[in-house]
């Protein structure tokens, strides 16, 4: 089958024939039809710092996919042949504090797909049938393929009360966009996205965002202006791992607001939180997606009006993955879809 791989450290990915996965007893066979390009797939084509302290090639990369189960194993229950799944791409141990209290998202020993074990920008992929979410009819491929990173914004948006509340999301990349149309569709009186990017901001605004503004204090002031806001932000959302962004955050968001933090950042950033202190922010890392309760969370959201299509920027072949990556290494593309059929 084809796959594209990380074969050897260094820059690069190559598209080639390797064995089909076998399936065990507690695992699925999965064909892939769709699979979407990450920001992490990017770092693993660069093998910068972080993807040679991280992989060990070779490994099939991708994470964010959906297809047909063709195989299940003898000890599956809950998944049939036939039922189109996506994958979690965090595969946890199950036997540590957090797992066994029903806190999977937060398992120290977590195994993450096309990362430490082979992924999903392959003709198939065996993982594990518990990681397998069945994604109901209403949802088309495309959208199903970036389940993964909605997940991400469902995660981050909804650890907090949006109702009627002002919501500052630093970053319009794909997953602040989302962010953008969860936070509308959740019931947040404004919406405010800073990027620098006049492309994304667009995309943002398109997606539920009320004003979109490049990044620093005195462009969100005006924005603040604009919308009659006169205290600051109720939430803020962090998603572009920038240091002066979480500056901005803490610059203006209200007494006693709540900070989501999912951006990664490249360097520790270097923030007075001595502020934070006096306003009283309550301060949230978020990692990957609380299982499974966002899957459900999201897919309920896209089945009652949620809509994320605009974040689809690119809709290529796999066989085209080289062109992908050149898109989005230029911040000439959203989210790319892969159709792995072709």
């Amino acid at each position: 089958m084809r796959a594209l791989v990380k074969t050897a450290p260094g820059p690069g990915l190559e598209l080639i024939e390797v064995a089909r996965p076998t399936c065990g007893a507690k695992d699925v066979l999965v064909e892939v039809t769709h699979a979407a390009v990450c920001g992490t797939d990017l770092h693993i084509n660069r093998w910068d710092d972080w993807a040679a302290s991280t992989l060990h090639p070779p490994v099939t990369i991708g994470h964010e996919f959906v297809g047909v189960v063709v195989e299940a194993g003898d000890q599956v229950l809950h998944v049939a042949v036939g039922d189109r799944v996506v994958g979690e791409g965090h595969i946890v141990c199950e036997t540590c504090r957090n797992c066994r209290a029903g806190d999977g998202h937060l398992c120290r020993n977590t195994v993450g797909i096309g990362i430490h074990r082979d992924g999903g920008f392959a003709d198939f992929i065996a993982f594990p049938a518990t990681n397998a979410y069945k994604v109901p009819d209403s949802v088309p491929d495309e959208i199903a393929a970036i389940l993964d990173p909605l997940g991400n914004a469902v995660h981050t948006a909804l650890s907090f009360d949006l109702i009627g509340e002002d919501v500052l999301i630093t970053g319009a990349g794909p997953i602040g966009q989302m962010a953008a149309a969860i936070c509308r569709h959740a019931g947040a009186r404004h919406v405010v996205i800073t990027d620098p990017s006049p492309a994304r901001l667009a995309t943002a605004t398109r997606m539920g965002a009320d004003l979109a503004v490049s990044p620093g204090e005195e462009g969100l002031r005006d924005a603040m202006s604009t919308l009659g806001m006169v205290e600051g932000f109720d939430v803020a959302l962090e998603m572009s791992g920038q240091q002066a962004a979480l500056a901005d955050i803490v610059a203006t968001i209200n007494h006693g607001g709540h900070v989501g933090l999912l951006g990664l950042f490249a360097d520790p950033p270097r923030v007075d939180l001595t502020e934070a202190i006096f306003k009283g922010l309550t301060i949230k890392g978020i990692y990957g997606r609380e299982m499974f309760d966002t899957w459900y969370k999201a897919t309920a959201m896209l089945e009652s009006g949620l809509d994320i299509g605009a974040v689809v920027s690119h809709r290529l072949a796999l066989s085209e993955f080289a062109d992908a990556f050149d898109l989005l290494e230029r911040g000439d593309a959203s989210k790319i879809v892969l159709d792995v059929r072709i």
